[in-house]
């Protein structure tokens, strides 16, 4: 089952995550959240990782809406965008919106999911132009 959409740019980790908080900011969605998973697991663990950015972007208007379906939706919104060092470039991964409608089989919040889908995708595009 795939639960993502992924592109591969070719940017250093830390300039692929500025530029991913800006497009993703024309399409609609703010940054909410940063984690440095590789700081994290170095400074907690003593674990050494590639680099690894969690974003926890948010469209409020989409968010709004799907929270009326169902309040637990929270647990799917499609929030999340990974930023990542692979020996191939950095990718950027966005999880599928349909996930908030297949996994609860929730056929009301199909309209959000579709919004969300567009949205994220369109930033994807634009971040593979």
């Amino acid at each position: 089952m795939s639960y993502g959409n992924k592109i591969i740019l070719d940017l250093p980790v830390d300039d692929a995550v500025e530029k991913v908080k800006a497009v993703f900011q024309t399409h609609g969605f703010g940054t909410l959240t940063e984690i440095d998973v590789q700081a994290t697991l170095a400074e907690k663990l003593g674990e050494d990782m590639e680099a690894y950015t969690i974003l926890g972007v948010c469209n409020p208007q989409l968010a709004h809406r799907a929270l009326g379906v169902d309040r637990s939706i929270g647990l799917l919104l499609p929030c999340t965008v990974v930023v990542r060092g692979t020996a191939q470039g950095t990718v950027v991964e966005a999880l599928d919106p349909q996930v908030m409608v297949t996994v609860p089989d929730r056929a009301e919040l199909q309209p959000v999911a579709d919004a969300a889908a567009e949205r994220i995708n369109a930033a994807l595009a634009d971040l593979s132009a």
